[in-house]
């Protein structure tokens, strides 16, 4: 965990950044440039320098948590819930408030009560448990009612507030927003996009590391339900990997792109042209584009589905693909095999129901089995780690990064505002 004192617009940019930092917060309830603007401070660092006990200090944290389909509420994997408990166990014990900040999916400035975009309640109950202390949540996360809150916070009580991103101006590196936050605390910490005991460095050495200076031949192996957020990512990986393997709901817009008939199968139309456009421009750069050869169809969207096994190219009628298929997870265990970094960021299908599982577990596997041979991997975003702990395997891969977005922009080869300006202090 590092610390840096800084100004409000360094709070604005680390709301959505994978960086670590605190600012020094004056009696005059805004943040200014201090003498110490350029030093750098780990947390203990931080603790020596200032006393604690009573103040209250705003925790930018990640607890974007996957959720039960079956009832938007139940949190399936808690890594990211651990991940945020050795820094907050820590300011807790040097007697400081702990105010818990965070966004929850993408609900785009819309206040959306349950679900993958919706309130952070799902997480008070788990919090609770792995902090040992109870856990107050508001309805949002600034306004009078929220600085009554934060106000009667007393010695080591932990406040949660609601979903950032229910303000549009959370994305925006809004100064209202950085200014109605600022009104809550003494101090700010960045813990976002870290991992449980290990320092900042740890995800940059990895994330960066593997596509700057990777151990070759470089796979990236990318999936998730949509194209449209994965198209940027891919681009980059072109300029930079040898070898990317695709899986998850968006390989049937690359199949569209192909003249294939998808069936029922997911599409964004709107990307079907540029996805035609990145085939070619791997073909152009030589790097090994792989899409599943074949795929699990499904003739409705659930788990008693019936199911079937089908050529990418014999998909028809009303028959819907939910997985990658035998002959395509034969392919990339050959071609994992001929790797030594090894990415791995979405799921190869819909791994929460057992007969569609089966891609994203057998990965999984593979990972670790590369992991043993000597090969660096790294599994990032909620879904795939996820699905890598269910299977057990969390220990048998080199990196499990709780970036989620941040650690796609990091392989996009995108410089996070965050560490930019730790870079800069």
């Amino acid at each position: 965990m590092m610390f840096v004192h800084a100004s409000a617009s360094v709070l604005r940019q680390t709301a959505r950044s994978s960086s670590a930092a605190a600012l020094s917060y004056l009696n005059a309830r805004s943040f200014h440039i201090t003498p110490l603007a350029l030093e750098k401070l780990n947390v203990e660092g931080l603790a020596a320098k200032v006393d604690l006990s009573g103040k209250n200090v705003l925790m930018r944290v990640d607890l974007n948590v996957p959720l039960s389909k079956d009832d938007d509420v139940t949190v399936t994997d808690d890594t990211r819930l651990r991940a945020i408990v050795p820094t907050t166990k820590f300011l807790l014990e040097k007697g400081a408030n702990v105010i818990l900040c965070s966004h929850f999916g993408r609900p785009k400035g819309e206040i959306i009560e349950k679900g993958k975009n919706g309130r952070l309640n799902p997480v008070v109950e788990p919090l609770k448990t792995l902090l040992g202390v109870d856990v107050k949540k508001v309805n949002d996360c600034v306004g009078e009612e929220v600085e009554a809150a934060a106000k009667a916070l007393n010695k080591g009580d932990v406040l949660l507030l609601e979903n950032t991103r229910f303000h549009k101006g959370e994305t925006k590196n809004d100064p209202e927003l950085a200014a109605g936050l600022g009104k809550l605390a003494d101090y700010f910490v960045m813990d976002a996009f870290v991992q449980p005991g290990y320092l900042l460095d740890k995800e940059l050495k990895y994330l960066k590391g593997a596509v700057d200076d990777p151990k070759r031949p470089l796979c990236a192996i990318i999936g998730g339900a949509k194209v449209s957020t994965k198209l940027p990512v891919i681009e980059s990986l072109i300029e930079k990997c040898d070898v990317i393997l695709l899986g998850g709901g968006m390989i049937f817009t690359f199949y569209k792109a192909l003249g294939y008939d998808i069936g029922k199968s997911m599409v964004e139309e709107e990307y079907v042209e540029l996805a035609g456009k990145l085939m070619k421009q791997a073909e152009e750069k030589g790097v090994k584009l792989i899409l599943p050869p074949d795929v699990v169809l499904a003739d409705k969207f659930a788990e008693d589905a019936n199911t079937a096994i089908a050529k990418a190219s014999e998909i028809n009628g009303d028959w819907m693909g939910l997985d990658v298929g035998p002959e395509t997870l034969d392919l990339f265990k050959e071609e994992i095999g001929k790797c030594n970094t090894i990415v791995f960021n979405g799921p190869m299908g819909v791994f929460e129901m057992k007969p569609f599982a089966t891609g994203t577990i057998t990965v999984a596997e593979l990972m670790a089995e590369a992991t043993d041979r000597g090969a660096i991997t790294i599994v990032g975003g909620g879904d795939s780690v996820a699905a890598v702990n269910q299977a057990g395997l969390g220990d048998r891969v080199s990196h499990i990064s709780t970036g989620g977005g941040a650690s796609l922009e990091l392989l996009e080869g995108k410089t996070l505002p965050g560490v930019a300006a730790l870079s800069e202090a």
